[in-house]
């Protein structure tokens, strides 16, 4: 994993556009917390590498099965994606179900969509038997359409997505619109009831309590440096030496590194900024988000935002292409769609601006997959509040042998390796770039 620099994580303050903290809101009631050196024991049946909501939740099974377990991350459990990310807990695929049948079969596309609405609801039972506080709602998700004709085809979506899998989803037309988002900026939307929000920190910090009172031992800011094996035996490099392993499990997403180069290949790291907008007026929040639902739009770059847990602001995020350059502007595209959707937030002050790195793949889905003995859980592609913890439990039924457990649609082949790419995602300004020349081209169709 790797570490913001001071210069990224320094406060904007100085602007008038930006946010008063480059720390994620969400750390205000959940800070990140170190932990207690732990001392090192240099054999353990397995060693996790990641300490975010998939080594957790893959940790938990395995100790309370009485394996011993070491989980190792180089910053704080929980520093990356999983204290930054929306909260939002939808499960989605990337891909559409006719290109999931297109490229992996009917049969396989059936089971991938299948195993979303089975994830959530083994997610929502976990928050619930294990007495989880993370705020958690099941509030609903609506999606907005750009224009009338992709309206209508959201609207057959949702009508197939109901009969199909019987989730309560259905369209929302324009004219029924400010009932569940004040803004005319859609042509109408969907909505899908099976889906909610949390609070992302309290809720890794709450798995992390569990972890540890089951015995699982937490190595922070202890970065793993390589790995080998030897026979049925595993060899794993650490900054505060070296542990072997009878099984090993890489977790670490959109922060991989060169400790695991044939996975630093597969996953290319993208930025999801955020931005909190200081407490707003009750009525104002009553206006714009009547149900308190998720909230999401149908384009390549579209915004996800939410009220706060408390109802009192509203969070916003997207993509975030900087890696050089004026930190403002990632910030300043964010405020610009905030407005663009709710002209009465012109004068709005933000408080936190903050990024996390998600991690994409090739194939656009989650993967559990084992190579040479390492057994891998990655490639969330932006939906690893509840695919994350899923898929970390799947892992770890694997390595207990308990196969009708550990039982996924994701468990196929490796992502493909991206050419050239050794671990810099230098070509992701100009994909994004173009990602942004289509939603115009999108905007300017549905409001010709």
């Amino acid at each position: 994993m790797c570490a913001m620099t001071p210069s990224e994580e320094a406060p904007m303050r100085n602007h008038s556009k930006l946010a008063e903290k480059s720390t994620p809101y969400w750390w205000e009631a959940a800070p990140v917390q170190p932990l207690p050196r732990q001392p090192l024991h240099t054999r353990q049946d397995v060693v996790i590498v990641g300490a975010g909501y998939t080594g957790l939740a893959a940790a938990l099974p395995l100790a309370r099965a009485g394996r011993s377990v070491a989980v190792f991350d180089a910053l704080n459990p929980g520093e990356g994606a999983s204290s930054r990310n929306g909260g939002i807990t939808s499960g989605s695929i990337r891909p559409g179900f006719a290109t999931l049948v297109r490229h992996f079969g009917e049969q396989t596309a059936l089971a991938i969509e299948a195993e979303g609405k089975t994830a959530r609801a083994f997610f929502y039972d976990f928050i619930r038997t294990e007495g989880l506080d993370c705020d958690f709602a099941l509030t609903g998700l609506f999606k907005g359409a750009l224009g009338f004709d992709q309206y209508d085809e959201m609207a057959r979506g949702a009508e197939a997505l109901a009969k199909r899998l019987g989730i309560e989803s259905y369209a929302v037309p324009y004219a029924d619109q400010r009932d569940y988002i004040g803004t005319g900026f859609y042509r109408g939307g969907t909505v899908r009831m099976d889906i909610g929000g949390l609070h992302p920190a309290k809720f890794h910090a709450e798995l992390l309590r569990i972890a540890l009172a089951a015995g699982v031992v937490v190595h922070a800011h202890t970065p793993v440096t390589a790995m080998e094996r030897d026979g049925r035996v595993f060899r794993i490099a650490t900054a505060a030496g070296t542990v072997e392993a009878g099984q090993v499990l890489v977790c670490t997403n959109g922060y991989t590194d060169g400790a695991a180069p044939y996975l630093r290949r597969r996953l290319v790291p993208v930025r999801s900024r955020m931005i909190a907008t200081e407490e707003l007026p009750p009525a104002v929040m009553a206006h714009l988000m009547p149900r308190r639902m998720m909230m999401g739009e149908n384009r390549q770059l579209g915004f996800y935002y939410r009220p706060s847990p408390d109802g009192r602001r509203i969070l916003l995020g997207g993509r975030d292409s900087s890696r050089v350059g004026d930190p403002a502007a990632p910030t300043l595209r964010l405020r610009a769609g905030l407005v663009e959707l709710f002209p009465e937030l012109e004068g709005v002050r933000l408080t936190h601006s903050w990024f996390g790195n998600v991690a994409m793949n090739r194939d656009m889905l989650p993967r559990l997959f084992e190579r040479d003995g390492v057994v891998y859980a990655t490639g969330f592609c932006g939906s690893g509040v509840v695919w994350a913890p899923w898929l970390g439990m799947r892992a770890a039924h694997r390595l207990l042998g308990r196969e009708a457990e550990a039982r996924t649609a994701f468990d196929f082949r490796p992502p493909a390796a991206v050419p050239f790419y050794r671990g810099n995602p230098w070509f992701m300004p100009a994909i994004i770039r173009g990602y942004a020349l289509q939603d115009r081209l999108a905007m300017w169709r549905a409001h010709r």
